[in-house]
């Protein structure tokens, strides 16, 4: 189970805008999940919320993100996952990223300050009380901020299925170049309030690295909602033994209006 939970933080934000690019999330965004290992045993649970803040003088969005085990899991492998990005309103440049996790006892308690005039990211692990200045790539995005900055620049009405999206992320201490396909769209069930409904969404396969967790390079496959939220509302993730789902139960704070096919 190990890493599961970061994945899902990973994914769960990312979302895309419409040609006008007008915004697609607002303060008091709020978002759940519920995950499944292996279609049938209940791993846990996910949130993501949306605030806005102020950072040393600048507008900021807070976004927190959350992951725990529930049930039987977690009497053998506990997950307490926190993971926090504050970045632009305008530009979605972020200015710090935060990620506090305990899985199973492997613990990181790590924090990013990243100054984007000079290129670079000050990294202080609290843990070992460390501090390491790292040269980032341009127009570099944290694990969380990434999403909620494609989601307001990426145009979905020009995609053409099987193209590439590529941008630049800064995890840890480590520049990494993120990739995913766009696989078209399609119409899925999802369950609203114990009621089956239908729902258009656009569909990706964010790239991952083969081994040890994820059975191939395209083991990931997303659904967002084809409305101008572009909510996040499946995610199927083929692992080296098993597999896990993560799905939206409960949301609330929309900007726009959710739309539902009937």
């Amino acid at each position: 189970m190990k890493h599961l939970f970061t994945l899902i933080l990973f994914f769960v934000g990312f979302q895309t805008s419409n040609v006008e690019k007008e915004s697609a999330f607002q303060d008091g965004e709020w978002f759940k999940f519920e995950m499944s290992y292996s279609g049938f045993l209940k791993a846990g649970n996910a949130t993501l919320t949306v605030k806005e803040s102020n950072l040393d003088g600048k507008e900021v969005f807070h976004v927190v993100g959350k992951g725990w085990t529930t049930g039987a899991i977690k009497w053998f492998f506990k997950v307490k996952d926190r993971y926090e990005s504050y970045f632009d309103k305008e530009t979605g440049k972020p200015y710090k990223f935060i990620r506090n996790i305990n899985e199973g006892g492997h613990t990181k308690d790590i924090e990013i300050t990243f100054d984007h005039k000079n290129q670079k990211a000050e990294v202080y692990n609290k843990k070992h009380k460390k501090v390491t200045t790292v040269t980032t790539e341009q127009d570099v995005q944290d694990m969380v901020s990434m999403y909620y900055y494609l989601r307001n620049e990426i145009d979905v009405e020009a995609l053409k299925e099987g193209d590439e999206i590529k941008t630049n992320m800064f995890f840890d201490e480590e520049n990494y170049g993120f990739k995913l396909k766009y696989l078209g769209k399609e119409t899925i069930e999802i369950d609203m309030n114990g009621n089956d409904v239908k729902v258009k969404t656009i569909k990706f396969r964010p790239y991952v690295m083969a081994g040890r967790v994820f059975k191939e390079e395209e083991s990931l496959t997303l659904w967002v909602s084809a409305d101008k939220n572009k909510i996040p509302l499946k995610i199927k993730a083929d692992l080296a033994v098993g597999s896990l789902r993560a799905d939206l139960v409960e949301f609330k704070g929309l900007k726009h209006s959710f739309k539902i096919e009937f």
